[in-house]
């Protein structure tokens, strides 16, 4: 039998008479379950689209000295009134204390359960159970960020060929997924950075970064040096994912 509907009238009968009792979690619980990581989606990041349907993983490692019995579906909350609620995890124990309990969640943005606003750090609620009737109920037990695909149109640099110490303007443009109507559309303010690849190197350098104008794009100028590639690489962040452009070839004479 669970104790979580029990539990406080229990606790509260025995603080009448005195006698001792095991402190509860501060987010709710009793006993000494914990929960110990969360993971979403291998990397705590999940990019989407303007179509099709993305299927996440939420996991939960969590301990008890008697074991881990199971977890009630995962919340999860965002921006703009996000929440999505996971289906029933299984747990897969990892010794006699501690188990992972997964979970899966499908994210459509055809419907009206994802929309821009969302996109952002959410956080991750999760009940767990033990074997000995303990659980643990934690609030933002862990995060993830929930982030709008992005494309860079393949950078082009002109002109071409180019004189050594002449410059090169490489031009692009960035655009993200707008869950809204389902468009992509550029991205006002970004700062991309321009990266150089010398011929025959296997990284490459940023030379600077620049600032995407209203419509998302790109454009600035650089001294050309010797012959190698030019590209631009959006870093990604909380409400965007990384991307990185096609590059372009250029021969310095």
């Amino acid at each position: 039998m669970r104790l979580r509907a029990t539990v406080a009238v229990s606790l509260g009968a025995l603080a009448v008479t005195g006698l001792a009792v095991p402190a509860a979690q501060a987010d709710g619980g009793y006993g000494n379950t914990r929960i110990t990581k969360v993971v979403v989606d291998g990397d705590n990041k999940v990019q989407l689209s303007t179509s099709g349907v993305k299927t996440i993983t939420v996991s939960v490692t969590a301990t008890d000295n008697s074991g881990i019995a199971g977890a009630d579906p995962f919340d999860l909350y965002g921006p703009g009134y996000g929440l999505l609620t996971t289906g029933k995890p299984v747990c897969k124990a990892a010794g006699a204390t501690t188990s992972t309990c997964t979970a899966s969640v499908r994210l459509d943005p055809r419907s009206d359960d994802i929309v821009t606003s969302n996109a952002g750090i959410w956080h991750v609620d999760a009940w767990i159970d033990a074997k000995d009737e303990d659980f643990v109920w934690k609030e933002n037990a862990g995060s993830f960020w929930l982030q709008r695909a992005a494309k860079l149109a393949a950078a082009d640099a002109t002109p071409e060929p180019v004189k050594k110490g002449k410059l090169l303007t490489v031009k692009s443009g960035l655009t993200r997924a707008n869950w809204d109507n389902l468009k992509f559309g550029g991205y006002a303010g970004a700062g991309v950075q321009l990266q150089y690849q010398k011929k025959g190197a296997k990284t490459w350098t940023t030379l600077k970064t620049v600032k995407a104008d209203s419509k998302g794009n790109l454009k600035t100028t650089v001294k050309a040096t010797a012959d190698g590639s030019y590209r631009y690489s959006f870093p990604g962040n909380s409400t965007t994912a990384a991307v990185a452009s096609g590059a372009d070839y250029v021969d310095v004479k």
